[in-house]
């Protein structure tokens, strides 16, 4: 295999990466970039790898979620809260009901760049760039331009959040995180469970493990990603997140993106869609993850409610072949795409839930372990994007607060029942194991 260093990618053909107009301002960013401090500690990381070969083993089961693409304008106090204290509570749920320890991921502090299907988009006529996240360019047609230095707002925005995250971690106030909200599932035949849940997990006291949290985001921007990549210990962590991942679109062998990834430390993930082949899956995991370490490598799977069946066992199949170790997470959202009939991208909870379902029968049927779930979610309240949920979210009622700027997410209410949901249903369940009795 060649030799490996955070600029080797270079060499090779590029995906979905913003090309800068200006090359002396871009070098410039990446410059003062590369000496500022990382955003995490490599401990940290190493601390991940090791969380998620649990999950690989069926130890813990892993939480992963947050915005589609994270927004500049939303770095704001409340906000953040509201978004941590979600993913926290999702895995408390998961905890509570299934027995088994959870593992927060969110996506968050970094996840500012997004892969585009085009280039450019007509936008009252006019043909402008595509908008590909705040680190890139900005939402408003008139901000389209590709801009080096939001890179370092990017930064900037991440750190803050990052610290703010951290505080509230270990020295907020944390009764409210205690405290379910379930006004909103009052409509759910499984209304009563949930409450009586919901106030067992108020009355348990909170451990260090229940406020344990790590961040991640796509890596697609791999300038921006060298730039954080720094050595340690005789290893090249990129410490701009805990964990970072390959896009659907990005994944190609002999390519820019898995060149990058193949070298450093970090737990790496790899979304893995309709279009992977199994050779090419064998081949990329074993080109990832030559050394066979657990919870280096997870593989996020995004088929589409009723295709999993298709795919997924010859991917399983391909994987235990090649001998290399992996943690399976079902990526629910991204294969569930609808345009509603006021135009408007959406999707429907009971399609994000069915394939959880699936991809949880085809795992256990074929000898393998769904380690799991990554959906793109906000604490907020009264967000109104996705549709359906024991709130009966209508296609008339996303014009009420539909926020996004990429993919649409669930709301906080929508979120805390799908882990009610997939907690009830996880193997480990006692009510699952009553059921199959």
């Amino acid at each position: 295999m060649a030799s490996w260093s955070p600029s080797s990618w270079r060499a090779l053909p590029k995906h979905q990466m913003a090309e800068w107009e200006d090359k002396a301002l871009a070098e410039k960013v990446l410059t003062k970039l590369g000496k500022l401090p990382g955003l995490v500690q490599p401990k940290e990381c190493d601390r991940l790898k090791a969380l998620l070969a649990a999950c690989g083993r069926g130890e813990r089961f892993l939480v992963q979620g947050g915005d589609c693409a994270e927004r500049f304008l939303d770095c704001e106090a409340d906000r953040l809260e509201q978004q941590l204290k979600l993913i926290l509570q999702m895995g408390m749920v998961v905890e509570h009901v299934s027995g088994k320890p959870a593992l927060k991921i969110c996506r968050i502090a970094g996840q500012y760049g997004k892969p585009r299907s085009k280039p450019t988009e007509v936008v009252e006529g006019k043909e402008i760039m595509s908008f590909k996240g705040d680190n890139i360019n900005g939402f408003d047609p008139k901000d389209r331009k590709w801009d080096p230095e939001r890179l370092l707002l990017g930064y900037w925005h991440s750190a803050a959040t990052l610290n703010f995250l951290r505080g509230y971690a270990t020295g907020g106030d944390h009764l409210p995180l205690r405290t379910l909200g379930l006004a909103e599932l009052k409509g759910s035949e499984h209304y009563e469970s949930y409450a009586e849940d919901a106030r067992a997990i108020f009355e348990k006291t909170l451990s260090s493990d229940s406020l344990e949290f790590f961040t991640s985001h796509e890596a697609m921007q791999l300038d921006l990603e060298e730039a954080l990549t720094r050595p340690v210990g005789g290893k090249y962590y990129n410490l701009s997140a805990h964990l970072v991942w390959i896009g659907d679109r990005t994944r190609q062998l002999n390519c820019a993106h898995v060149e990058y990834f193949r070298g450093i430390a970090n737990p790496i993930g790899v979304k893995v869609g309709p279009s992977m082949k199994n050779d090419e899956l064998k081949e990329l995991v074993q080109l990832l993850n030559p050394n066979k370490e657990e919870g280096r490598v997870m593989l996020i799977t995004r088929y589409g409610a009723g295709k999993a069946e298709a795919m997924l066992p010859g991917h399983i199949q391909a994987v235990k072949e090649s001998q290399v170790p992996v943690t399976w997470q079902c990526d629910a959202v991204h294969g569930n795409g609808i345009v509603a009939s006021n135009k408007l991208k959406t999707r429907m909870v009971k399609d994000i839930l069915t394939e959880i379902f699936e991809v949880m029968a085809i795992h256990k049927r074929c000898g393998s372990i769904l380690g799991g779930i990554h959906l793109e979610v906000s604490g907020q309240c009264d967000i109104t994007e996705v549709l359906g949920g024991s709130m009966g979210l209508t296609e008339e009622m996303l014009l009420k607060n539909y926020e996004t700027y990429c993919d649409p997410r669930m709301n906080y209410s929508q979120s805390l029942e799908a882990a009610f949901r997939v907690a009830n249903e996880m193997p480990s369940s006692e009510r699952a194991a009553k059921r199959q009795k």
